[in-house]
C-alpha cells in the first residue's frame, strides 16, 4: 500500500523532478490559494497555478532560483492584488533591477503590487513595488525579528533561518495549524456529554479565540441526569480533552555548505519535519567540488536525513 503524506490542509507539488530548477508549490486546500517556494524556470507551470499564488518564498537569488520572476510577473501583473515576497537580504533591489529592464509606460491603477520582506538576522525590512508606478522600489520600514516566524495564514505558518552558501540563503519550515480533535475517551472519563458546546468550542479553536476570556457552557453527566457547567479557562479545558497530535510540516532546504553551523541551523529548524525537500547537487565522487561550491553531495544528504529524521525525503537539484 502506497504511504500517504500526512497533510490535512496542504497539497504539496514538486514540479521539477530531480534535475530541473527547484519549484515547490503548496496548495492550501481550504483557501483554494497557494504558496510558491523558489522561482527558477517556471514556464511549465499553468497560468492558473501562478495566479493562485499569494506569497513567494525565494531562498536566494541565483539564476536557477530566481530567473522565473519575470515570467511570474508577466502572468499576474494586471491582476488587482498584492503579492507577498519573502527573501534574503538584498532581494528587493534585485527584484527592482530585474523589473526596471522593461518599459512600464502603459501601467494601470489596478495593476498588482509586490510587498517584499527581506529576512535579515535581526530584522525584517519591508519594501513595496507598486505596479501602477512601474514597480519602482519604495522602502516602507523595518521590524525586529522576535522569532523565526515570517508568514502565517489561517492554516499554515512559515518559519525561516539564514544559512550560508557563500551568500545568505533561506531555509524554510512550513507547518500546518493543529486541527481540532476531541478524544472520546477523555470525554467519557470526565463525564462530559456531547452537545452544541462542542461546535462552539471548535469555532473558537478555528478562530484562535480559545483564550478570549468568554466562558463556555458545557454539559456534564451527574448521576442519571445532566447539568450545565460554566468553564472559565476554555484553553486548558480543550487541552485536557484533545488528542496529542504533532502538526504536519515541510522542510525546504536548498543550497548550503555542509558546515557545522549550517547543520546546527538545519537541525534546529527542520528536525522531525513530515517531508524534507532537500537539494543534493553532487554525487559523492564530486565531494571536493561540493565543498568548494558550498553545496551538498549524496553522503551529506544521507547524513542530514539521519540527523533530521523526516518521515518522507525528497532529494532535488542534482547537477546535470
Amino acid at each position: 500500500m502506497k504511504p500517504r503524506l500526512p497533510f490535512r490542509y496542504l497539497e504539496p507539488t514538486f514540479f521539477s523532478g530531480l534535475f530541473d530548477d527547484p519549484v515547490l508549490w503548496l496548495k492550501v486546500r481550504p483557501l483554494g490559494r497557494s504558496l510558491l517556494f523558489d522561482c527558477g524556470q517556471i514556464h511549465h507551470l499553468a497560468k492558473r497555478v501562478i495566479k493562485s499564488v499569494d506569497a513567494l518564498f525565494i531562498s536566494h537569488a541565483h539564476m536557477d532560483h530566481f530567473m522565473g520572476i519575470d515570467h511570474f510577473t508577466r502572468q499576474i501583473h494586471v491582476a488587482p492584488k498584492t503579492i507577498k515576497l519573502y527573501g534574503p537580504p538584498g532581494i528587493a533591489a534585485k527584484l527592482a533591477s530585474k523589473l526596471a529592464g522593461y518599459d512600464w509606460n502603459l501601467t494601470e491603477e489596478y495593476w498588482c503590487d509586490y510587498l517584499v520582506h527581506e529576512i535579515h538576522p535581526e530584522q525584517i525590512l519591508t519594501f513595496t513595488l507598486p505596479g501602477r508606478h512601474g514597480f519602482q522600489l519604495r522602502h516602507e520600514g523595518k521590524d525586529d525579528r522576535r522569532d523565526r516566524m515570517i508568514y502565517r495564514n489561517d492554516y499554515v505558518t512559515v518559519e525561516a533561518e539564514l544559512g550560508d552558501h557563500k551568500i545568505p540563503v533561506l531555509m524554510f519550515r512550513i507547518t500546518e495549524r493543529p486541527h481540532f480533535q476531541i478524544d472520546d475517551r477523555l470525554l467519557q472519563q470526565g463525564g462530559w456529554l456531547r452537545g452544541s458546546w462542542i461546535g462552539e468550542l471548535q469555532k473558537r479553536f478555528c478562530r484562535g479565540k480559545l483564550g478570549n476570556g468568554q466562558p463556555l457552557r458545557v454539559l456534564r453527566q451527574i448521576g442519571h441526569g445532566a447539568e450545565e457547567v460554566l468553564i472559565g479557562d476554555v484553553e486548558n479545558f480543550y487541552r485536557d480533552l484533545s488528542e496529542e497530535t504533532t502538526a504536519a510540516s515541510i522542510g525546504y532546504l536548498t543550497d548550503i555548505g555542509f558546515t557545522e553551523a549550517n547543520r546546527k541551523l538545519a537541525h534546529s529548524l527542520l528536525a522531525g519535519a513530515s517531508l524534507l525537500v532537500c537539494e543534493c547537487t553532487y554525487l559523492n565522487e564530486d565531494r571536493d567540488h561540493a565543498r568548494v561550491a558550498y553545496h551538498l553531495c549524496t553522503d551529506d544528504l544521507n547524513a542530514l536525513a539521519e540527523e533530521l529524521q523526516p518521515r518522507f525525503l525528497l532529494p532535488m537539484h542534482l547537477s546535470k
